[in-house]
């Protein structure tokens, strides 16, 4: 494949305005997860790449214009691009289908999330003020608190969602008037590269917009202790993040960081009072547990359920799971894609064996399935697996597994049930689902998730800011937060009738 590549599929690497192969010239199979097989050919950065692109955005902050463009400009840009996703919306649904697995409409869906972020930075830095006035008890005074960019943004996204993730990211940093490099995931980087191409064609000036196609070892890690870089902002794994962070420290950059989550859906007996509520409930459970097969980082992968609802609900839930149709995301009527590599499929492999092994009880999945016309063998699927009788000591319940696999924990009593969800090293998502509207805000309350849903689960609002408790990380993305993660504030007071302060003799 690689040798048939067109020299174009090769040049992915966007540094000052140009599309360039690696320094190294060497390059990357990318690999259709539904049946294992490589489907284009990308450039393959390290450090060289990295330096280079660091230095063009350097420069573009430095001596170039877009920190100094009127806010207006630079948010009718974040316009245009929005303009353009929507435009391009099936052609890179598809392409992020292909890409990272899930299905066509996960694709589009996250598409029209990517557009409405751009419009929503946009949005937000227009309405902005001028600045905080300080009142300094003088009228000879004037004493402002104003927002500028941060500088250079080193931008690592994941592979799970990459477009949206990147989106989270570059929007606010445009908006803020920074530069930035992004890396994207070696494993999804091809709609990231559409995007760059995006913002190339509404207008971004040449080396605003700067991306190295590489492996996080190597580029990522360049990036992330580059002096040039004044931020670096990461979404990925605990292991991972941890890394950036003490690679940021020396240079003291600012950092924020989207880790990981281990995230608790805790159903109350009362929410399934009603048929209606049942059934609303053991849908969202599945939502929780089984969109893009798991790999979302705020995925519902912890059932805690009331003890006298238990064996009704995961019965229901084990059917409903064993009927999830599998298969290549473009197939019509799939509703779950693959796994994004073997190395994936083989950790959620050894998890359930884990489980299973410390006292787990499969009530659904557990296996690879049977190929099919839209599920090739070569495929990297699972099906969705439930595992009833689970409690903390399990590895299953404990760590973040990434894939299509649902635990179930009981609870008899509201404090038990709060206890079982904060009881994790994570922090980032949560649920609660109770017909009582009194007991539902209280148990939210209560739970140390930087989001709770009640009675829901997954929605999330650009305008709301989304990001973790503990060692779900320590930054803050969308929202007013997410456009701050990518400012300083600079405080300017002017003396209007300066006077000698005498304090030496002279």
């Amino acid at each position: 494949m690689a040798d048939s590549a067109d020299s174009t599929a090769r040049a992915t690497i966007h540094v000052g305005g140009e599309w360039l192969a690696a320094v190294s010239g060497a390059t990357r199979e990318i690999i259709d997860p539904a049946d294992g097989l490589p489907f284009t050919v990308v450039a393959e950065g390290d450090e060289k790449d990295a330096e280079a692109a660091v230095a063009a955005a350097r420069r573009a902050f430095d001596t170039g214009d877009w920190p100094r463009t009127p806010v207006a400009e630079r948010a009718a840009l974040l316009r245009r691009v929005a303009d353009l996703l929507v435009r391009d919306r099936e052609q890179l649904g598809l392409l992020e289908s292909r890409d990272a697995g899930k299905t066509v409409e996960e694709g589009r869906v996250d598409i029209d999330c990517v557009a409405d972020a751009f419009r929503y930075f946009a949005d937000l830095v227009t309405a902005e003020g001028a600045g905080r006035v300080v009142d300094a008890g003088s009228a000879d005074i004037h004493s402002v608190v104003v927002s500028e960019p941060v500088g250079v943004c080193a931008l690592i996204t994941p592979w799970n969602y990459p477009l949206l993730q990147a989106s989270w990211k570059i929007a606010p940093a445009l908006a803020a008037g920074n530069t930035f490099v992004v890396k994207p995931s070696e494993l999804t980087p091809l709609t990231t590269v559409a995007l760059i191409g995006l913002l190339t064609e509404a207008g971004l000036p040449a080396g605003v917009a700067n991306l190295v196609t590489g492996p996080g070892h190597t580029v990522g890690a360049r990036l992330a202790e580059h002096p040039g870089v004044d931020l670096v902002s990461f979404t990925g794994g605990l292991a991972s993040g941890t890394k950036v962070a003490q690679a940021a420290a020396p240079t003291v950059k600012k950092v924020a960081l989207e880790l990981g989550g281990k995230n608790p859906n805790v159903v109350f007996a009362d929410a399934c009072a009603t048929r209606e509520g049942f059934d609303t409930a053991v849908d969202q459970a599945l939502n929780a547990a089984f969109v893009h097969s798991g790999q979302v980082c705020s995925a519902g992968a912890r059932l805690i359920v009331e003890e006298p609802l238990r064996e009704r609900f995961v019965a229901e839930l084990a059917r409903r799971a064993a009927r999830i149709r599998l298969g290549r995301g473009t197939a019509d009527g799939v509703e779950c894609g693959p796994l994004v590599s073997e190395q994936q499929r083989a950790k959620v492999e050894a998890y359930v064996a884990s489980a299973l092994a410390e006292g787990a009880v499969l009530r659904a999945g557990g296996k690879r399935p049977e190929p099919s016309a839209v599920r090739p063998a070569t495929g990297y699927f699972y099906e969705p697996t439930v595992l009833d009788q689970c409690h903390r000591g399990m590895r299953v319940v404990r760590e973040e597994v990434f894939g299509p696999v649902l635990t179930v924990e009981t609870f008899r009593t509201e404090d038990e049930a709060v206890a079982l969800a904060n009881d994790t090293e994570y922090g980032l998502a949560g649920a609660v689902w109770s017909a009582d509207a009194g007991k539902a805000r209280r148990v939210a309350g209560r739970l140390r998730h930087g989001t709770v849903w009640i009675n829901d689960y997954h929605p999330y609002l650009p305008q709301a800011e989304w990001g973790g408790f503990g060692r779900s990380g320590t930054g803050r993305e969308l929202g007013p937060a997410g456009l701050a993660e990518y400012r300083e504030t600079k405080h300017v007071y002017q003396n209007l009738a300066p006077k000698p302060v005498r304090w030496f003799a002279g």
